[in-house]
């Protein structure tokens, strides 16, 4: 698999007599755009919290549970559970999907968190990892060492967690994804990140909670930018509504001009298509409708504007489309629970 980064953006050359003419890939381009738009608003946590060492035979099933997530006080509403191998190989299945082969070096992404089994074949029968965790005197890493003496695979399990409850880039996953670190743009600094957290808890030490988390985030940038390129026309969500050539423009649209007073009738024009059409083509690419897309899109950023900036609640609310601080903060506590002034003091004491 490639990285987005590393598809060229100057799309076909073709050569004449005379003079070179380039043809931009403006849909390539658009999708990069996107993708950067809504990476930036996932505001990720992470960390590794277990070592384990097996030896084959051996099969154990899991998932991240509440206490795993020693970076958030509850358990967050977006979590993804994350293995790395460091030794050996692994299978790993999900009710209702492709068993997969995982080997050293490469990383097993479970956007969903579902329930997984790990095993050294297939055939297996699992006993609960839980059993088998050993939590550190020290308070370091728990650590699980369980087989029967075979062949070696070592993995690190960690997490990537959000307080954001919905983002289009993250629905649109697989249940499972796998990233080989050593491919893309980023390969080299995302790889020497993970082998030194390797070494860190091979040699008995705990790498930094900073650096898990920034590793976190790094892999998940990663595995998001391999996959944009390697979706399949049988891949619904997001992504597939980027790269059709109306729908995509029309998201472009929404991203870059949040502010403009769109209806399902403008954007549509945008396009050059008919609303019922419009409607019913982004609706089954992107899973929802436009404006139930735009709503979402527009909270989404204005979180953003909250967190990251001093502006005035009306001043946030013009930003993102609403004609009045009061119909936005009607939106914003229907959709979060709180008032924008209230959410804003939440992160503020967190």
């Amino acid at each position: 698999m490639g990285a987005v980064y590393s598809v060229s953006l100057t799309g076909r050359m073709i050569v004449q007599p005379d003079r070179l003419i380039v043809r931009p890939n403006l849909r390539l381009a658009t999708m990069i755009d996107l993708l950067s738009d809504v990476l930036h608003s996932v505001r990720l946590k992470g960390g590794i919290f277990l070592d384990a060492r097996f030896t084959a035979p051996w099969c154990v099933h899991t998932n991240i549970l509440a206490e795993d997530c020693g970076g958030f006080p509850v358990k967050p509403p977006l979590l993804i559970a994350y293995h790395f191998v460091i030794a050996g190989k692994l299978l790993v299945s999900v009710n209702g999907e492709p068993t997969i082969e995982v080997r050293a070096g490469e990383i097993v992404l479970l956007p969903r968190n579902d329930v997984h089994t790990l095993a050294s074949a297939a055939g297996l029968v699992p006993t609960s990892a839980r059993h088998l965790i050993q939590p550190s005197a020290d308070g370091g890493l728990a650590k699980i060492s369980h087989g029967g003496g075979g062949e070696v695979a070592q993995i690190v399990c960690g997490f990537l967690g959000s307080d954001e409850s919905y983002n289009p880039l993250i629905a649109t996953l697989p249940r499972v994804l796998k990233l080989d670190v050593r491919e893309g743009v980023s390969r080299d600094w995302v790889e020497a990140s993970v082998r030194y957290a390797a070494g860190e808890l091979t040699a008995g030490r705990f790498a930094s909670s900073s650096l898990m988390a920034r590793l976190s985030e790094l892999l998940f940038v990663e595995a998001m930018r391999q996959y944009s390129v390697t979706f399949t026309d049988q891949d619904a969500g997001w992504l597939k509504g980027v790269a059709d050539p109306q729908i995509g423009r029309a998201l472009a649209a929404i991203h870059h001009n949040i502010g403009s007073p769109w209806s399902a009738d403008s954007l549509a024009r945008e396009v050059s298509m008919s609303r019922s059409a419009f409607v019913d083509r982004f609706t089954t690419l992107v899973g929802m409708p436009p404006i139930r897309y735009l709503t979402i899109w527009r909270l989404q950023v204005a979180k953003c504007s909250l967190r990251e900036t001093r502006k005035t609640i009306a001043q946030v609310a013009q930003d993102v489309g609403y004609g009045s601080d009061e119909a936005f903060s009607r939106a914003f506590k229907r959709e979060h629970g709180l008032s924008p002034a209230r959410w804003r003091d939440q992160q503020t004491a967190d």
